[in-house]
């Protein structure tokens, strides 16, 4: 069966990014301790990552999946928190352009995509050979579905959806632009649509219940969710309204309101 798998992926990527945007959204002074214990949570799937590569089981494929995701979570909280970004955190100079701009816009972001570049290849390394590649094959998607949207967004997106951002990260919104059509998106879009129907051939196509097919469809449903994701860019659509409820700031001025 194919549900199982495919709920799986949504319901780690719904609960991984709302736990992100929860402690994102917490007072800084609790930044360090919630970026410490993800980076235990972190190690330990590593570790399982490592634990579980000869296993070509379906469980094997889900552990290696649910692995990926909380190491990914990781990175992204070492972002958006402030520890892991880049030399450069000033706004871009309205004069910047051509090279200059992207000399720039990649200083922001460089020591992150340096760290998530190594992280993959760690991955691929304590898998290398091994029947499991679920968690390298997760992160490496995960690693190219944020590339596409970051370079959509340095050309120009109709619907930047920038309200995500921390305040102490607002600067990274002069970086983006806010354009009707870039060359790059429709090729984003096709692209992830394409994935998307290739790892679903590839999980049709292997033995049911089989670590293949389980590592297939969850990939499937993951670059589904990378479609969507980037589609947020082009239609009017706001995609931070679905996290608002998972905002820390949220929970408090509710709980103001209710006192």
């Amino acid at each position: 069966m194919t549900i199982p798998p495919l709920l799986f992926a949504l319901v780690m990527w719904f609960i991984g990014t709302a736990a992100v945007v929860w402690l994102d959204s917490r007072p800084p002074a609790t930044f360090r301790a919630s970026f410490r214990g993800a980076g235990v949570v972190a190690l330990g799937a590593t570790a399982a990552v490592w634990w579980s590569a000869a296993d070509a089981t379906w469980a094997g494929a889900y552990l290696g999946f649910a692995a990926a995701i909380l190491i990914w979570g990781w990175h992204e909280m070492g972002f958006l928190m402030g520890f892991v970004a880049g030399p450069n955190r000033m706004p871009c100079p309205a004069s910047a352009t051509g090279w200059t701009r992207l000399k720039l816009a990649t200083a922001t972001v460089i020591h992150h995509e340096v760290a998530i570049a190594l992280t993959a290849v760690l991955l691929v390394a304590l898998t290398w050979g091994q029947p499991n590649q679920s968690a390298p094959l997760t992160f490496l998607l995960l690693f190219g579905l944020r590339l596409s949207a970051k370079f959509n967004l340095y050309l120009g997106v109709p619907n930047l959806s920038d309200e995500v951002f921390p305040a102490h990260l607002a600067y990274l919104k002069s970086y983006f632009r806010t354009r009707a059509f870039n060359p790059l998106l429709p090729v984003s879009l096709l692209g992830t649509a394409a994935l998307a129907w290739w790892a679903w051939t590839v999980a049709e196509v292997a033995p049911a219940q089989s670590g293949r097919a389980i590592t297939a469809t969850l990939l499937a449903g993951l670059s589904a969710l990378g479609l969507v994701e980037h589609l947020f860019l082009v239609l009017p659509l706001r995609d931070a309204k679905m996290w608002r409820w998972a905002s820390a700031k949220t929970q408090a001025a509710q709980a103001a309101i209710r006192e």
